[in-house]
């Protein structure tokens, strides 16, 4: 506030303009699951804890080395295998708890609030992420454990909370006949779901085991999850993940015929239902193939890929978390434009690099009535467009026959 009197100079600085955005991190993967914690130094060991592992030295400190029926090792190794480099991961195996790795329930990934502590627990722990690292996983797994309904459905509430991708797998035997009807009412496997944050996943994966020298299969979800970070850390996460080669594979549960030029082969009868699985012909190698999510093809909005979805949720996010520097202040034209230009000059950096086609930020006086600024309340619209992937490419040809004119022609 300005002094009631001077006699001689002042200067009041006053901010005005556009803020900075930054852009929420992407390439960070959720993990929940079990360790064999009985088999890391003491001081290590965590038990529904978020855990941040940013490479594969962490990921053995923590969690140890793959051991049969645990989960979390083979799922940090599958996702470093792909070059993804972020992983924030929640051990529910308590061995004061639960005599063996069998004893862990469905009720301790799904988790809650401990009635003592009041600790969030299991999946819901993953809510704490942003005030403990400052950023949320953008995809979440919970290998083998995810093969049940139940878990799938508590995935999709904590993914639509936090703006999160939650990656599912069929059960281990499931057939393409199985993984497809379980898209409908009568589906018995874990599929039956049309939810935009849920990407669904068939089949497993061969994976050969250096320690037994024998081959294993593994859950696709977890070298998924690691191909979507990888790709977001190498073109951007307005990137499709399909299309991409799968590191450290051997082979597929179950071989399925791979065209790209024929609508009745299995990899794109899977995708017609919704299923993202693994392209294999020839000379190809073992490729994710798939664009869309859950959402398919009951929704047909473009959100239903899962691309423009994480696309949508990136903006969303960092728009949302740079307004904390506008709250509270005074309501007026500045603060109007500054808050237009700096959404603006965020939405043009995105279309910059790619991530957008284009999209504004305007404020409508029509949606702003007095009594709405009376209370405190500015209503601004976003519109945008992330890029689609070229899922399909048609070409019409046609023979000519005044092409023939051509022949004989010096």
């Amino acid at each position: 506030m300005p002094a009631s009197f001077l006699h001689g100079v002042e200067t009041i600085e006053i901010t005005k303009g556009a803020r900075t955005i930054q852009t929420v991190k992407t390439a960070v993967i959720g993990i929940i699951g079990t360790a064999p914690i009985d088999d890391v130094e003491e001081q290590y060991r965590t038990i529904n804890e978020p855990t941040l592992i940013l490479n594969e030295t962490e990921a053995v400190r923590y969690f140890g080395q793959s051991k049969a029926g645990f989960t979390i090792p083979d799922a940090l190794d599958a996702m470093f295998d792909q070059g993804a480099g972020i992983a924030i991961v929640i051990n529910v195996f308590d061995p004061s708890k639960h005599e063996s790795v069998e004893d862990v329930a469905l009720s301790d990934i799904i988790g809650g609030i401990d009635a003592i502590t009041g600790k969030r627990k299991g999946l819901k722990a993953f809510e704490d992420c942003y005030s403990l690292f400052g950023y949320y996983p953008k995809t979440l797994i919970a290998p083998v454990f995810c093969e049940n309904t139940a878990i799938v459905s508590e995935m999709n509430v904590i993914c639509n909370k936090i703006r999160a991708i939650g990656i599912v797998d069929a059960p281990v035997g499931t057939t393409v006949q199985e993984a497809i009807t379980g898209r409908g009412s009568q589906g018995t496997i874990n599929f039956n779901t049309s939810s935009e944050r849920i990407i669904l996943c068939y089949p497993h994966l061969k994976v050969y085991d250096t320690e037994t020298d024998t081959i294993k299969l593994q859950p696709y979800s977890q070298r998924l999850a690691g191909v979507i970070a990888a790709k977001d850390i190498e073109k951007g996460y307005h990137w499709s993940p399909s299309n991409t080669e799968i590191k450290g594979i051997v082979g597929v549960e179950k071989q399925l015929t791979s065209m790209i030029n024929d609508p009745t082969s299995e990899v794109n009868t899977l995708n017609e239902a919704g299923i993202v699985t693994v392209f294999n012909s020839f000379g190809t190698g073992f490729r994710t193939w798939g664009n869309r999510s859950a959402a398919f093809p009951t929704n047909t909005l473009p959100t239903n890929f899962i691309n423009v979805r994480r696309t949508a949720d990136i903006l969303h996010e960092s728009v949302e978390y740079s307004m904390l520097q506008f709250i509270d202040y005074p309501i007026d034209n500045g603060l109007i434009d500054s808050i237009c230009e700096t959404v603006n000059q965020f939405i043009r950096t995105l279309i910059g690099r790619g991530a957008l086609i284009d999209g504004k930020c305007t404020f409508n006086q029509d949606k702003n009535p007095t009594t709405e600024l009376a209370n405190g309340h500015l209503l601004f619209d976003i519109e945008f467009m992330p890029p689609t992937p070229a899922e399909r490419i048609t070409f019409e040809s046609f023979i000519d026959i005044e092409l023939l004119k051509s022949l004989g022609a010096s």
